[in-house]
């Protein structure tokens, strides 16, 4: 009955203007998984879902720090059903607080540890999307991805999944009752909501919706509500495409010459190239603001 709910909520909010694509990534794989699944029922849920929803590939963004062989079991599993394991560095590092060097043998820590994995991609994906925030960083990281044929795997639809993430893991440790139903419609309208937004701001300064990279992160609410979410966006007019044809479109040469502390993503990037000086990021990118909602709509308080 949830379900059914769900399914006619989400096609009363369904647009069908034109058909708009975007490929699916998660980011911090193996991410600990401590709470309400364990790393191996996250993986196998995760799988199966993209299965049943006829996902046939998506790319995980994988940090090789966390290669345990209960992680090395978890990125076989999404290696073996067809899935991307990509790098994401070795520690997860915060570019804008090490140097070049240092960020730099991260990434070929990464990549080493990485490789051998069936699936394996030469994309890189930044962590936090800090590409650098001085211009020896930005250019030097332009030219060891160059040098060693990597795709810089930008992402164009960025969100705060990974703060739900901890509200609900955080309600479920304190023994609070959470309706699942309503934590899976607060996830999936927080998303969608950002989705679109970013679809709007590429429309704006494009003159098109692109073939967009949607930010996800490997976490319990992932499996659990990504075959929502991919309901949801079915039903507004989305395509799910692989990360290889989203890297067909033009914006994935694009460079910008403006340096970021803190990355909006591509979109973002394209926007203020040309001239947006605010609102890079969507409200929903806020911590206090997503704690107000979820007590609101998901805890009731």
């Amino acid at each position: 009955m949830k379900r059914i709910t769900l399914i006619i909520y989400f096609l009363f909010l369904s647009s069908h203007s034109h058909t708009k694509e975007l490929a699916i990534t998660f980011d911090d794989s193996p991410r600990v998984a401590n709470g309400y699944l364990d790393g191996t029922s996250r993986s196998k849920i995760l799988v199966e879902k993209l299965r049943q929803h006829k996902v046939s590939q998506v790319a995980f963004f994988s940090v090789s720090n966390k290669l345990d062989p209960e992680g090395m079991e978890r990125l076989a599993r999404y290696a073996s059903a067809g899935h991307i394991i990509a790098n994401h560095t070795h520690s997860h590092a915060d570019f804008n607080k090490i140097t070049l060097a240092e960020y730099s043998r991260d990434f070929l820590t990464g990549h080493n540890n990485l490789k051998s994995f069936r699936n394996f991609r030469k994309w890189f994906r930044f962590p936090y999307l800090r590409e650098g925030d001085t211009l020896e960083k930005r250019d030097g990281m332009r030219e060891l991805l160059r040098k060693h044929n990597y795709k810089n795997a930008y992402i164009t639809l960025n969100n705060y999944d990974w703060y739900i993430e901890s509200l609900f893991q955080k309600a479920f440790a304190e023994g609070i009752d959470i309706d699942m139903e309503r934590m899976e419609l607060f996830y999936i309208q927080q998303l969608l909501n950002s989705i679109n937004y970013y679809d709007q701001m590429a429309v704006k300064h494009l003159g098109r919706s692109p073939k967009h990279v949607l930010l996800l992160h490997e976490m319990d609410i992932s499996a659990l509500f990504i075959g929502g979410l991919i309901d949801a966006l079915k039903n507004q007019g989305w395509k799910i495409i692989s990360l290889d044809e989203a890297f067909t479109d033009d914006i994935a040469s694009y460079k910008t010459e403006h340096l970021f502390k803190f990355n909006p993503g591509r979109i973002g990037e394209i926007a203020k190239d040309n001239g947006q000086s605010k609102h890079l990021w969507h409200p929903s990118l806020d911590e206090k603001y997503l704690k107000e909602q979820f007590e609101k709509l998901v805890l009731k308080r």
